[in-house]
């Protein structure tokens, strides 16, 4: 099953037999919450949720946006109607960031069956179909987070892997170098760490790049079929975008949750900086 949908295939998936879920999840750096946004209009059936309280939890030594509490994020999915073997679908305003985070975080606790709108709520508008402003009351689900052993790095494992295989930074150009850091304490890359910006997986108008492009993308930064694979951004939501684009070039690869700021928040780990991995 592809890991994106486009807007005419969940269009037809919503009239069919086999109603997927739908998580809005709308989210700012920095705010405001998305949550007026969706009160405003969303694609029928959708239900809100709220990245910064459900799919991470109070920033603190495990970066900005740590793993959610399970009991938490699994209320949230319960609440939205997700149920083991039910079909999800995640979309946002377009950036796709909100929509990656709650995609990773459901296949890390088991649920498979989740794919993202390709180009979010623009490309949902743009294809001429309508919005609602009903909330909807879904049957509560009965989804049991249960999370993997793999897909998951921390610091220690990011660290080994830019010394042995090959570690993304998904963050913007000038913060990998260290020229600007604008929320983390200290600019730079982690030591071993090459430069893959989440923006060049998409096209202007937000939709991933095909498979194709995008695995010639990672492979010419170093990816091979059979290496591993990691991912890090200033606080594991953008670097979920990165993974995501990654599986539709069939790559598998793993996010390293904490990622930029948890790393520059610790004082012993070394700093890179310039273009340069070194």
């Amino acid at each position: 099953m592809k890991p994106i949908i486009s807007a005419s295939d969940l269009a037809s998936d919503l009239a069919g037999a086999r109603r997927p879920v739908l998580l809005d999840v709308r989210w700012q750096l920095g705010g405001p919450p998305g949550r007026p946004e969706y009160e405003a209009g969303h694609v029928p059936g959708a239900v809100y949720v709220d990245l910064d309280a459900e799919l991470a939890a109070p920033p603190g030594p495990g970066g900005r946006h740590p793993l959610p509490d399970l009991e938490v994020f699994g209320a949230a999915m319960r609440r939205a109607g997700v149920s083991a073997g039910t079909p999800v679908v995640v979309y946002d305003g377009g950036l796709g960031w909100g929509a990656a985070r709650a995609w990773w975080l459901l296949r890390w606790t088991g649920h498979t069956d989740v794919r993202v709108l390709d180009g979010g709520l623009a490309a949902w508008t743009a294809a001429g179909h309508e919005l609602s402003k009903e909330t909807p009351s879904p049957e509560p689900g009965a989804f049991a987070p249960d999370p993997s052993e793999v897909g998951l790095l921390n610091a220690d494992g990011a660290a080994a892997l830019a010394r042995s295989g090959l570690l993304l930074d998904a963050r913007a150009a000038e913060r990998y170098r260290g020229d600007v850091e604008p929320i983390d304490p200290v600019g730079g890359h982690i030591p071993g760490a090459v430069s893959a910006p989440t923006a060049e997986n998409v096209a202007e108008d937000g939709r991933f790049l095909p498979a194709r492009e995008l695995a010639a993308r990672f492979n010419a930064l170093g990816a091979q079929e059979d290496g591993m694979v990691g991912v890090y951004c200033g606080s594991g939501v953008s670097g979920a975008h990165e993974v995501l684009a990654l599986a539709i070039a069939g790559i598998p690869s793993a996010l390293y949750a904490g990622s930029w700021s948890e790393w520059s928040n610790d004082p012993a780990r070394p700093v890179a900086k310039g273009p340069d991995p070194q």
